[in-house]
C-alpha cells in the first residue's frame, strides 16, 4: 500500500460522515515526507457536533486500517466547525493507535495556512482563523520551556531515536521561527543544527535514519548512551539560551 492508496482509503471511511475539509500539514505538505519514515499528519474538519455514535464509528474505521503497511504512523484530529476556533481547546484525535484528545496548536494552524495540503473540501483559508505572529511565537516558546526543557533532565528518554530527532530538530525550527517569522521543514531544520551548536555525530546519525536508504540497523548501547549524553548537554543550555532571548 502507497500512501496515495492508504489516504486514498481512509478519506473514503470518512464520505458517510460528510466531512467539510481534509488537510495534510507536517511533512507531507511540506515537501519532506519520507514515506515509511514521517508521520502522516492529518486534520478533518467534521459537520458535529462529534457524537458518542461517530467517535466510535471513528475509532473503528481506524482500527481497520491498523493492519495496513504506513498506518500506524497516520494520525487526525478531528474538528468542527464550532470547535476549530480556540488554540487550547482538545480535540478528538486518532494518534499511536488510540484515540485521544490533543489541541491543534499554533505552530499546525499556521502550517496550514501557509503551506497546508488539502485533501478534499475547503481550503483552511475559509475555515480556519488566522494565527498572528504573537500567537506563534509565544507557542514556540512556552513548548521549549514548559515541554522540552524538562524532558531534557529525563535522562533515559534520549536514550531513543523519537527524542533526539524531535528533540533537536524542533529546537531548530523554534530558532528560525522566533528569528525570522517563518516555518521550516525538518530537513532545512537538519541543516540549521551545525550552526546551533549541535555535535556533527548527531546531526550525521539523524541524517542517515531519516534519509539514507536502506534504513540502518539497530544502533549499539554505547552508542545510544554516549549519544543521549552529547544531545542533552547540547540542548538544555541551547533552549535555556533561546527562551531567555525571546521569553
Amino acid at each position: 500500500m502507497t500512501t496515495a492508496s492508504l489516504l486514498d482509503e481512509f478519506m473514503d471511511a470518512l464520505l458517510p460522515l460528510r466531512p467539510r475539509a481534509v488537510w495534510a500539514h507536517g511533512s507531507l505538505a511540506g515537501g519532506d515526507y519520507q514515506e515509511g519514515r514521517s508521520d502522516l499528519d492529518l486534520i478533518a474538519v467534521l459537520p458535529g457536533p462529534l457524537s458518542l455514535g461517530t467517535v466510535r464509528r471513528l475509532a473503528r474505521s481506524h482500527r481497520r486500517l491498523r493492519g495496513a503497511p504506513l498506518a500506524a504512523n497516520l494520525h487526525c484530529s478531528y474538528l468542527t466547525p464550532a470547535t476549530l476556533g480556540d488554540p487550547g481547546r482538545s480535540h478528538l484525535t486518532w494518534a499511536h493507535g488510540r484515540l485521544m484528545r490533543r489541541p491543534v496548536t499554533p505552530v499546525t494552524r499556521r502550517e496550514l495556512h501557509d503551506f497546508g495540503r488539502v485533501l478534499r473540501g475547503e481550503p483552511p483559508a475559509g475555515l480556519l482563523p488566522p494565527v498572528s505572529g504573537e500567537q506563534l511565537n509565544g507557542f514556540v516558546v512556552r513548548d521549549q520551556r514548559t515541554f522540552w526543557r524538562p524532558a531534557v533532565d529525563r535522562a533515559r528518554l534520549w536514550r531513543q531515536d523519537v527524542w533526539v530527532d524531535l528533540g533537536l530538530l524542533t529546537f531548530a525550527r523554534a530558532t528560525v521561527t522566533l528569528r525570522d517569522g517563518r516555518l521550516i521543514s525538518k530537513r532545512e531544520a537538519l541543516a540549521e543544527l551545525p550552526a546551533l551548536g549541535a555535535p556533527a555525530e548527531i546531526v550525521e546519525d539523524i541524517a542517515r535514519r531519516r534519509y539514507e536508504a536502506p534504513v540502518p540497523g539497530p544502533a549499539t548501547a554505547d552508542w545510544l548512551a554516549r549519544r543521549a549524553g552529547l544531545t542533552r548537554a547540547c540542548l538544555g543550555p541551547a533552549i535555556d539560551a533561546l527562551v531567555t532571548a525571546y521569553g
